[in-house]
Order: structure tokens, then C-alpha cells, then sequence
């Protein structure tokens, strides 16, 4: 069995990382897979940069002069859409000819068009969709909760964008991108993988994907680097001794989706113990934004190094998300793979990861007293470390989840 990724990039971003882990899981299950990318950035020789970046360059500024020109020529939003008109001729790669099987996974920004993706199909190959964000479903939007849209649901879909910043109309490029999605997901046997239930759920309820054939297999997970036992001091890491460590990070934490508010309101909302401390690690753009805090904590900075960022797992009691959707919260894996007690808000694909009460807490989204009574339970009667890792490693460890793609590749 021949396998070809193709990823814009093999480290930039989650969808990167996860496509790269996909990459080793099935190499390591024996199949012979390559990855190709726009943007190369690791020593892997299964990864192939697709040629000079400035081809891409060239495909996404076309693109995004079209989404420019159809916003009106505002730059409001420019770049939170994607509309795949432009792309490289991929079909004509060595990988993707000998491939039997082509898995897409984030192809956005000039990598492929849907003009390409059907003529890839044309030759006879099994495509399989691994989806990172919405765009899937929707018209030309990654994240429609970002603006408070439902019309992805509708039928015809889109239409009336809220990213397109200008007299809104009903067939705007959001529609056409939506009447293109539609076409070629009615020529192209498609087989899409949702990487949770709650993806799953919102394809179900999109006008574009209601009828998909779609697999749920999460994404592959190195629980082997992870461990339970740190192997630094918390002294070295600048960690305070004698605390249970409440951990939440993401690159930047003050993202509005991740809501860094509502982990505020929830730690003030805990009291005064004097037996534990929060502690946030990534970049925030608000210098201010932990200012409200009451409760000790420590503003740890953005972790680059991966070493550094397993052993504040390590050393952490709790893993905290308030996030208001995540569609698979790699925190929270993260965290159960070192042994943390995982709390989170019921919100989304934290379900996929989290059993109330038996490998962590889900509170009632949104609501911060509950969120501050499961940060009190895990505090008070943490679950067994080991508990948590075996859930990870049945879930998400790369020998199963290789096994899923190659059995869903062989239904191809």
C-alpha cells in the first residue's frame, strides 16, 4: 500500500503536527507513506517539500486577491478565509501518481485548489479528508463560531458573509465557494474523517456534508515521550515546591476561543488555598489579561521547547481548558498522558477524551462554578495517574490509530 499526505506544512501549526504524527504512525506500521508540503521545516526524509514556497506564494495571493476584491478591499478578515482557486498541480507529483490512497489534510493557502482535488480523484485514486477546522462544511469560513454564523447549516448554504465586509447579498463568494464544495463532493467519493464526535455532529448539521461518508478516528498521539515521573526539579523549571499545580496554556492564551476569562472567574472562584497555583504557558497579547486574577499564579511565557513543556505536564496536579469549542483539545491529552486530572467545560469535542468523573471533569459549559467545583475535586481526589494514561493510549496512541486509517484506506 502506497500512502501520500499532503499538508501545507510539517510543523507550522496543529494540523502540521498532527499530519506529521499521522506520517511516523504509519510508516511505523509498515505502509509505505511520504508527506508533501508547501513548508518544510523537519529533518524527516519521508517529508518532501513540493518545490520553491514562492509557487504557493504565488497561488495565495491570487486567491487572496479575489477574497480582497470580493470584501470590498477590506483588509478586515482577509485572511481568516479560504476559497481553494488556485493551488499547484499536484496531480502531476511522482508521490501522488504512484499513491493508492491521497489523505488531504490542511491544503489551504495556495496548496490546492478543488479544481485539483478533482482531478487527483480522475486517476483513480481513494481520497481520504482528514478535517483540522470547519472549512469543510462551511462556504469559505475555518471557524464559523468565531462570528456567530449558522448559515452553513441552510440549504443552499452561506451566503450573506460576515467576513466579506460590504453590502451583504445572499450569493456573495461565500455562496459560490459553498455551490463549489457541493459539486465536487457530489463527483469525488470522498471518504472524510472528523477527528471528534463533536466535528462529526456539526458536519451532520451542515447543508454541504448532512449525507458525507465520514469515519470518526482521532488524531495520532505520542503517549511514549510523555511520562508520569518528571526528571527535572521544579527549582530548575522556576516552579514553586509544595503546590498542587493547576496548568492551562495554548501558543496564545488569551485567544478569545480559548476563554481566559472564564478560567479567571473560576480559579477567584476557588478561595483562598494555599496549597495550589495556576500556571499558564504560552504568549499573550494582553499584557493585562491576568491582571483580574486573584488566585497565585505564574505567567510561564510561550514553551518553543517540547522537553520544557512534558515536564510542566510532569510536575502539574491538573490540566485546566475553558475553551468555548476545541475539536479535540490536545492540552487535555497532553495532560491525561502525564498523569494530570483533565477539567474542561462540556462544550465540545472534550467528550472524545474526558468520561465525567472517571478520567476527568466535564462541567456545564460555561458555567464557572461548576468549572471551580471540578478544579476542587481534582484538587482534593485527583484520579489515579495511571488510569489517565491507559485511556490515552487506547484512544489515542499511534499503533491504534494507524490501524484505523489503514483498515478505513482498505474499505476505500
Amino acid at each position: 500500500m502506497k500512502v501520500v499526505i499532503i499538508n501545507h506544512s510539517d510543523t507550522r501549526g496543529g494540523a502540521s503536527v498532527v499530519s506529521l504524527r499521522l506520517l511516523n504512525a504509519l510508516r511505523d506500521a509498515r505502509v509505505d507513506a511520504h508527506m508533501l508540503v508547501v513548508h518544510k521545516a523537519s529533518d524527516n526524509p519521508a517529508v518532501v517539500q513540493v518545490g520553491p514556497a514562492w509557487r504557493a506564494k504565488a497561488a495565495f495571493l491570487a486567491e487572496h486577491l479575489r477574497i480582497f476584491a470580493a470584501n470590498g478591499f477590506n483588509r478586515a478578515d482577509l485572511f481568516k478565509a479560504s476559497i481553494a482557486t488556485d493551488g499547484l498541480p499536484l496531480h502531476r507529483h511522482p508521490l501522488v501518481r504512484r499513491a493508492d490512497a491521497v489523505l488531504l489534510g490542511w491544503v489551504n493557502q495556495g496548496m490546492l485548489s478543488l479544481a485539483e482535488i478533482e482531478r487527483i480523484a480522475a486517476m483513480g485514486k481513494r481520497i481520504i479528508w482528514t478535517m483540522h477546522d470547519m472549512w469543510n462544511m462551511t462556504g469559505i469560513c475555518h471557524h464559523a463560531g468565531e462570528c456567530n454564523c449558522e448559515r452553513y447549516r441552510s440549504e443552499p448554504g452561506c451566503g450573506c458573509c460576515p467576513l466579506l465586509h460590504r453590502p451583504q447579498r445572499l450569493h456573495d463568494l461565500s455562496r459560490s465557494t459553498w455551490e463549489r464544495k457541493q459539486r465536487l463532493y457530489a463527483r469525488v467519493a470522498v471518504r472524510f474523517v472528523a477527528i471528534s464526535a463533536w466535528q462529526l455532529a456539526n458536519c451532520r448539521s451542515s447543508s454541504l456534508m448532512r449525507d458525507a461518508s465520514i469515519a470518526v478516528i482521532p488524531n495520532a498521539f505520542p503517549v511514549e515521550d510523555f511520562s508520569i515521573t518528571p526528571i527535572t526539579t521544579r527549582t530548575e523549571l522556576g516552579l514553586p515546591e509544595g503546590k498542587k499545580i493547576i496548568l492551562m496554556g495554548a501558543a496564545r492564551i488569551d485567544t478569545p476561543v480559548k476563554g481566559l476569562p472564564l478560567a479567571i472567574e473560576a480559579l477567584n472562584k476557588l478561595g483562598e488555598r494555599t496549597d495550589a497555583v495556576a500556571v499558564f504557558f504560552g504568549a499573550l497579547r494582553n499584557p493585562t489579561a491576568l491582571d483580574g486574577l486573584k488566585f497565585p499564579h505564574i505567567h510561564f511565557g510561550p514553551v518553543a521547547d517540547a522537553a520544557t513543556l512534558r515536564e510542566l505536564y510532569a510536575h502539574a496536579s491538573v490540566v485546566l481548558s475553558s475553551s468555548s469549542y476545541e475539536t479535540l483539545p490536545t492540552t487535555l491529552i497532553e495532560g491525561q498522558a502525564a498523569g494530570c486530572t483533565p477539567v474542561s467545560f462540556d462544550s465540545s469535542g472534550q467528550t472524545d477524551i474526558i468520561l465525567h468523573r472517571d478520567t476527568g471533569y466535564l462541567a456545564r459549559s460555561f458555567d464557572t462554578d461548576d468549572l471551580a467545583a471540578g478544579l476542587a475535586i481534582a484538587l482534593d481526589t485527583p484520579i489515579e495517574p495511571e488510569h489517565l494514561r491507559r485511556n490515552v493510549i487506547e484512544k489515542f496512541s499511534s499503533p491504534a490509530i494507524a490501524r484505523r486509517y489503514i483498515e478505513l484506506i482498505n474499505e476505500q
